[in-house]
């Protein structure tokens, strides 16, 4: 236990250190290709953000139980939408402020998670479904860029990206590294406290999935980038719910208890709503707000646990 600590410790250590440079860096380089920074956020942290649950969720097709990545991807996009706005918020004890673009732009942003609840009524996904999924989730990526490129508060072009690239990538890689020994020591940890299994895949694993964006994020917000933090939750949570999911359903097509949609799916798609409404309150997320976020993840918690038993 206590070498399983000590490890825990060390890599967390590292997700923080890693998003302190990632945020230096993913700023850059949103400077030298003219990006908002929210679109920097949005598109190319977050795709790198959502290796850790992609890594996983492959891994559950591989070993033919893609219904308990299905899970994972969902409850994680749960406690993104909610207990990490609210954590970082709290932390950092101000309001998340939210550019009008940023609503503008993703009017439809909760829709969006609906498609993959929709198509998943029947408890099952197919390959055909698993494309629609991807090519729905690489739209409104494209759209994002589209509009995050003409951002006019950025005037100059800086062609030197390489350097910045390459640093942004190996800080990432280091939040990835430690996410990951941080998830196993926990679920080491966890195990041998005698917490259920049910319980170490919903809080640990899924919570574990979301420590890259949330260190990232909160690392931003405290340098005044909450474009970038937002940017960084909202693009890796559709990335989960389209390509992600659309990727474990075109590798290996899968049946799934309707108990997932029901809970985790339905959970999920209100998060988002209540985190919109939230977003256009006074265009921020302010601290009442983010306790009420904690609340409602609180609740998804005991319902799982309930429905688990």
């Amino acid at each position: 236990m206590l070498i399983n600590g000590f490890i825990f410790i060390s890599a967390l250590f590292i997700v923080v250190q890693g998003a302190l440079y990632a945020t230096r860096y993913a700023g850059q380089l949103a400077q030298s290709f003219r990006l908002s920074t929210y679109t920097t956020g949005f598109i190319v942290v977050a795709i790198i953000s959502i290796l850790p649950e992609t890594f996983i969720a492959i891994n559950t097709a591989i070993a033919g139980t893609p219904a308990f990545g299905f899970g994972m991807l969902l409850g994680s996009n749960v406690a993104d939408l909610t207990i990490v706005f609210a954590g970082i918020i709290l932390l950092v004890q101000k309001p998340l402020t939210v550019e009008y673009k940023i609503l503008k732009s993703h009017a439809y942003y909760p829709f969006i998670l609906i498609l993959p609840i929709v198509l998943g009524l029947d408890g099952y996904l197919s390959r055909p479904e698993g494309a629609t999924l991807m090519i729905a989730g690489a739209v409104f990526y494209y759209i994002a860029f589209k509009h995050g490129i003409n951002d006019v508060s950025l005037q100059h072009h800086n062609t030197k990206r390489f350097k910045p690239f390459i640093y942004l990538l190996m800080s990432m890689t280091a939040i990835l590294i430690g996410a990951h020994f941080t998830v196993v020591a926990a679920t080491n940890l966890a195990v041998a406290l005698g917490v259920s299994s049910v319980l170490i895949g919903m809080l640990v694993v899924s919570l574990g999935t979301t420590l890259p964006e949330f260190f990232f994020s909160l690392k931003a917000v405290k340098g005044n980038n909450d474009s970038l933090a937002i940017g960084d939750i909202l693009g890796t949570v559709l990335a989960d719910a389209t390509i992600v999911v659309g990727l474990l359903a075109l590798i290996s097509p899968f049946s799934f208890p309707h108990i997932i949609i029901y809970v985790a799916g339905v959970f999920m798609v209100a998060a988002a709503f209540i985190l919109f409404s939230f977003m256009r309150s006074g265009r921020a997320i302010t601290g009442k707000e983010a306790f009420a976020l904690f609340i409602f993840w609180i609740t998804f918690v005991l319902v799982e646990s309930v429905v688990n038993l």
